[in-house]
């Protein structure tokens, strides 16, 4: 009978802990494969993940990993020779991962080429949240998953990023120094996007009246930050209520360049004569969520 996955701290097992080999990591569960780099399923989700340097387009800064999912990779070279898919049992894990916000124990191995990793064996780089995830094209061609990792252990003391305001113009992200490079947010364009459609959401028309007033989220269409890159401004944003916001940025839907919905959103986006969208954005994000 397999060994139940379990999710977070192992005790006895503390961030920075060395391991000489993966079979080590089975018998507490915390990495129940021998073989794969993932553990975890879409059902519970997935509990740990090992760096070990099977996939090239993976990207360790310490703090925060772009992370390519399982599937489609000669794990001779690591290249890439088929496309990944959403439904591969890790993939799918990690997703539920980032919609329930379960904890991501995450192991550096010997051959993952990082300055963070150990010269021999394994290290347990402490607890990291799933934040994003996206579908590309990686350096083979092919398509694969990504998945943004942010750390969130007990060693974390990064500080919350700025809000400011800024103009309306398309500008340089200003960056708060810290150990992960974060973006200052823009609140005034936010703002305006909303008092535009009088806080109606673009997708369903609502506006959402509460006992301080009406309510909606702006909503970037490609995303700021790495490594989306979007940029702060209206070309980017649109007016959301909360529910179609955040099936927008896990892809439940996606939009044309004509406004059409597609997904599991069906209709017409409501776009204002003032309101100029960059479309070049709606083709990103529909590539990314796997529309295109």
């Amino acid at each position: 009978m397999p060994r139940a996955i379990v999710f977070g701290e192992i005790p006895g097992i503390e961030e920075g802990h060395w391991f000489e080999g993966r079979k080590e990591m089975m018998p507490t569960s915390f990495h129940r494969s021998w073989g794969a780099g993932i553990d975890g399923n879409g059902n519970e989700g997935t509990s740990a993940i090992v760096l070990s340097g099977g996939y090239e387009d993976d990207k360790d800064l310490g703090d925060e990993i772009i992370y390519t999912g399982a599937g489609g990779n000669d794990p001779k070279t690591g290249k890439q020779v088929a496309d990944q898919s959403w439904s591969n049992r890790g993939n799918a894990g990690l997703l539920k991962c980032m919609n329930e916000g379960l904890p991501v124990r995450v192991i550096r191995g010997h051959k993952h080429n990082s300055d963070f990793s150990p010269k021999s064996g394994y290290t347990y780089a402490g607890l990291y949240s799933v934040v994003d995830a996206w579908q590309e094209k990686g350096k083979s061609g092919h398509k694969i998953c990504r998945f943004r990792l942010v750390y969130s252990g007990a060693n974390d003391t990064r500080k919350s990023a700025e809000e400011t305001e800024l103009d309306h113009g398309v500008r340089d992200k200003k960056r708060i120094a810290g150990t992960v490079l974060r973006i200052v947010r823009d609140t005034k364009i936010a703002l305006d996007v909303k008092n535009l459609y009088k806080y109606k959401c673009q997708v369903c028309g609502t506006a959402i009246k509460t006992p301080s007033g009406f309510y909606s989220e702006g909503a970037h269409i490609r995303p700021l930050g790495k490594p989306h890159n979007g940029d702060d401004s209206l070309a980017n944003l649109l007016c959301m209520c909360p529910n179609h916001h955040v099936m927008f940025d896990k892809g439940s839907f996606a939009i044309t360049d004509d406004y059409k919905l597609m997904g599991e959103v069906t209709g017409d986006l409501l776009v204002d004569k003032k309101h100029q969208i960059d479309t070049n954005n709606l083709s990103y994000h529909r590539k990314s969520h796997g529309f295109d």
